[in-house]
This record gives C-alpha cells, sequence and structure tokens, in this order.
C-alpha cells in the first residue's frame, strides 16, 4: 500500500495511490481510517511531503566506505541529529542553497515513517512502531559542517529535507539498491545491506533518547558518493522497489 499526502484545492489530504488515481481516506494514516469511496486523478493532484513530522531524526556515517570518504571513524553507537520540521519539502519542490554556502550537498536515504508513539522500543518490536518507508534526501552544507565541527546549522536550512514521493506500507528495505541521480547521472549507488546498524537498531536507539511521534521521519544515513549540487541542478533520489523522489536546486 502506498500512503501519500495531496493537494489538489483547499487543505492537504491523505490518500491511497492506485494506478493513476488517488484512493481518498477519511483521515490521516496513523488513526483508524477507512475509504471514502471518492477518488481523484493523480495527475490533477499534486503530491506532498507524504507526512507532516514534528522532527527528523538523521542518521550520520551509516555506510562503511561514506564514513572512510569524509575521513572519519566508523562509528560504535548510531551517530544522530536532528533536522526541523521546517526543512521537509515534497517532490517536485525546489531546494534553496542558501547565500552563506557554498557547497550544498545531495544525500540519497531511506526514510522510515513511524506510526505510533514510540519510546524505549526494543529492537524486536521496532517494526510494530513503523507506518512505512519513503525516500529521502539529507541535504547538506557541506562547507558549513567542516567550518561549524558540528552539524545542526548545515543540515537544518529550510528546504533541506525533502521526502517522498509517498510511504509504502510493503516495501522490504534489508537489501536494495540505495541511488542518487544528479541531472541524469548516477552520483550514489549502494546497497542498504551495507548499512552498518540495521533499522531495528536505529528505532530502538533513538526512541531511547527522545519520544517519537506518529508521522516523524528517521533518515537512516547515506552510502558513498556524496557530492555538491549548483542551483539549476535536478537531484533525483531513487530507492530500488519503494520509488523516485526528485527536486530542483535554485539559489537563495
Amino acid at each position: 500500500m502506498r500512503i501519500c499526502r495531496y493537494q489538489v484545492t483547499g487543505a492537504p489530504s491523505y490518500g491511497l495511490v492506485e494506478g493513476d488515481n488517488i484512493a481518498i481516506i477519511d483521515t490521516d494514516p496513523y488513526s483508524k481510517w477507512k475509504r471514502t469511496g471518492n477518488t481523484v486523478s493523480l495527475a490533477k493532484a499534486t503530491l506532498l511531503a507524504p507526512c507532516a513530522p514534528t522532527k527528523v531524526v538523521a542518521v550520520g556515517l551509516n555506510y562503511i566506505d561514506h564514513a572512510s570518504e569524509l575521513s572519519m571513524d566508523v562509528p560504535k553507537e548510531p551517530v544522530i541529529f536532528l533536522k526541523p520540521a521546517t526543512a521537509v519539502i515534497g517532490p517536485g519542490e525546489s531546494i534553496v542553497i542558501p547565500a552563506m554556502s557554498h557547497q550544498v550537498d545531495y544525500e540519497a536515504e531511506i526514510g522510515v515513517v513511524i506510526k505510533h508513539l514510540a519510546k524505549n522500543v526494543t529492537e524486536d518490536a521496532a517494526g510494530d512502531y513503523i507506518l512505512g518507508y519513503t525516500c529521502a534526501n539529507d541535504v547538506t552544507a557541506r562547507d558549513l559542517q567542516r567550518t561549524d565541527g558540528q552539524w545542526t546549522r548545515a543540515k537544518s536550512f529550510d528546504t533541506f529535507a525533502p521526502i517522498g514521493p509517498w510511504i509504502d506500507t510493503d516495501f522490504d528495505p534489508t537489501e536494495v539498491k540505495v541511488e542518487s541521480v544528479l541531472n541524469g547521472q548516477v552520483k550514489q549507488a549502494d546497497s542498504s545491506k551495507n548499512m552498518i546498524f540495521p533499522i531495528p537498531r536505529l528505532i530502538s536507539f533513538i526512541s531511547q533518547v527522545m519520544t517519537l511521534n506518529p508521522g516523524d521521519i528517521v533518515m537512516t544515513g547515506t552510502p558513498p558518493g556524496v557530492g555538491p549540487m549548483q542551483a539549476g541542478d535536478r537531484i533525483t533520489i531513487r530507492i530500488e522497489g519503494l520509488g523516485v523522489l526528485t527536486n530542483t536546486l535554485v539559489a537563495g
């Protein structure tokens, strides 16, 4: 099942992507919902970010070769940081390059969407708290990351957390290709099997630090091959079996 958040006119709504149509549901996907019996053409709808998180929890250095390309040690525990809700955008929206940065990088990632309020979750139970998965781009002002020595400013600009196009509830993330494609050229391509910390471990670890709310996003780390984008570029995050997320770059 592919859950989307979309807009035709008025307020955003939720539905199920089924072929060329969206089957409308009566509430958000975190509650008990049912089909309304109405549909809208996918071509007439604007797909938004598929959820409206209170926060995005991102994982750094979760692929060994990515740690190597940044000349950083492989972590013994997950390295986590936050991206604010104001960074979230959906498919087709523009990533804005901030004036204070001269190197804005793409980072292709699998995004996990939380289903239920999660606190102190065990690894074995982690799957019960996952609604599904989405494509994500952990956009990073790499020059500011190096300058600051910590990651908040570099990761937190408005538009720096593209997600979408939908939430796939049946997706299996254990061994799929994670790719970024810049202006038609593949830049990142690795398998999720090369994650240092698997997703259940991440959900458990994060939930022991902070409460995860329904709709929150966990970005699970990026493969090697990160690199810069420029105004006018087109960046696509492609996750095998999950979907494609495309955004363009504009100057701030």
